[in-house]
C-alpha cells in the first residue's frame, strides 16, 4: 500500500532530525529529551495510519454493499425476465395444444356432419324423401348450432379477462316510477 509510504518517511525524517539535533552528551535524562519527542511522533503517525486504514475500509465496504446491490438486481431483474419468459412458454404451448386438439375436434364432427348428409343425400336418391329430408335438415341444424358455438367461444377469448360485469337494466320505467 503506497498510502502509507509518505507517512513512513516523513517519520523516518523527523526521527533523523531529532536525533541530528539532539546534544552530543546524552547522559541520564537526556535520552528522555530525545525519546518523548520520538513517541510522540510515532504516536501521531499510527494515529494517523489507522485513520487513513478505517477510511480505506469503509470506502472498500462502501463499494462492495454497492456491487452486491447491483449484483442483486441484476439477478432480481434476470429472474423476472426468466419468469415471463417462462409464463408466455406455456401460454404458448396451451394455446398450441388448444388448437391442436380444437382441430382434431372439427375433423371429426365435420366428417360426422359429411356422412349425415351423405346418408341424407343417398336416401333421397334412393326416394326415401321424408328420411332424407329428415336427415339433411338434422345435420344441417347441428351443424350450424356448432358453427355458432365456435363463434361464441372466439368471441370470449377477445374481452378482457378482468373486464368488470355491466349489470343489465330491465324495464327502467319501473324504477322509475318506484
Amino acid at each position: 500500500m503506497l498510502k502509507f509510504l509518505p507517512g513512513i518517511l516523513l517519520l523516518q525524517a523527523i526521527t533523523v532530525a531529532l536525533v541530528l539535533l539532539a546534544p552530543a552528551n546524552l547522559v541520564a535524562w537526556g535520552w528522555l529529551r530525545l525519546l518523548i519527542p520520538v513517541l510522540i511522533v510515532g504516536l501521531l503517525t499510527a494515529f494517523w495510519f489507522n485513520a487513513s486504514a478505517s477510511r480505506h475500509n469503509k470506502e472498500e465496504i462502501s463499494r462492495l454493499k454497492e456491487s452486491h446491490a447491483k449484483e442483486r438486481e441484476a439477478i432480481r431483474i434476470n429472474a423476472e425476465r426468466a419468469k415471463t419468459r417462462l409464463v408466455k412458454q406455456a401460454h404458448q404451448e396451451t394455446i398450441q395444444e388448444v388448437r391442436r386438439s380444437s382441430t382434431q375436434a372439427n375433423i371429426k364432427v365435420g366428417l360426422a356432419f359429411a356422412g349425415a348428409a351423405g346418408l341424407g343425400g343417398l336416401l333421397l336418391l334412393t326416394q326415401f324423401m321424408t328420411l332424407g329430408l329428415l336427415t339433411l335438415t338434422t345435420a344441417g341444424g347441428a351443424l350450424g348450432g356448432y358453427v355458432l358455438r365456435i363463434r361464441q367461444e372466439r368471441g370470449k377469448s377477445l374481452l378482457p379477462r378482468n373486464a368488470p360485469v355491466q349489470p343489465r337494466i330491465i324495464n327502467t320505467a319501473d324504477k322509475a316510477a318506484k
